[in-house]
């Protein structure tokens, strides 16, 4: 399912005023697994702007991101009679998301390029400095980012997911208070930027 869809269908659900608590989402989970398709279309609709943001913070292509994310579907087809914790499907989906990207990137990781694979060498030398600036910076603050706390990692990752999920998704996906989001996120970022300091980097990216 298309990112635009997904994120069209939960502004109109938020828009109405519909929430869907714990226990709402559990009946939902049961009623999916017993057959009934509207309880299915529900959990797509209040999780798959989930999902989705799961593949595109793991940095996926648009493709790449449409395989994890219908792979993640078919993990809970096969497991949806079986979860322990139907009110926690929404962190079910996030970690098995997370494991279909990793299985993506590992595969990539698998395919060497050719000399034909590479691309083209720039046409002119203009923009080399800030370019090796910027990339230097870059692997600086991913080298910054890999040493937080798995924890940190994963709401950082979500926080700039385009679409981003709600906050209502994250907690969901996080089995976090909707309320520790932000004072979550502020600790997160101040990590962050310690880390880029003992690396002789100032500041960090704004979530």
């Amino acid at each position: 399912m298309g990112a635009a869809l997904i994120e069209g269908r939960r502004r109109a659900r938020r828009a109405s005023g519909e929430r869907r608590d714990a226990a709402t989402v559990a009946r939902m989970v049961r009623a999916a697994a017993a057959g009934d398709h509207r309880a299915w279309d529900g959990l797509v609709d209040e999780f798959g702007g989930l999902v989705w943001a799961v593949a595109r913070a793991h940095r996926l292509s648009e493709a790449d991101a449409v395989d994890v994310s219908q792979a993640t579907w078919l993990r809970l087809v096969e497991h949806l009679g079986s979860l322990r914790d139907a009110d926690r499907v929404g962190a079910w989906l996030a970690t098995t998301a997370r494991r279909e990207c990793l299985r993506v990137l590992r595969a990539a990781q698998r395919q060497v390029p050719t000399g034909d694979d590479f691309p083209e060498d720039p046409a002119g030398a203009a923009g080399v400095g800030d370019d090796l600036e910027t990339e230097e910076r870059n692997a600086a603050l991913w080298r910054a980012f890999r040493r937080l706390p798995a924890r940190d990692q994963e709401l950082l990752r979500l926080l700039v997911a385009d679409p981003q999920p709600s906050y209502e998704a994250i907690s969901a996906a996080l089995d976090m208070p909707i309320g520790s989001i932000g004072p979550t996120r502020a600790r997160s970022l101040e990590r962050l930027r310690r880390q880029l300091a003992c690396d002789g980097f100032a500041g960090a990216p704004a979530l």
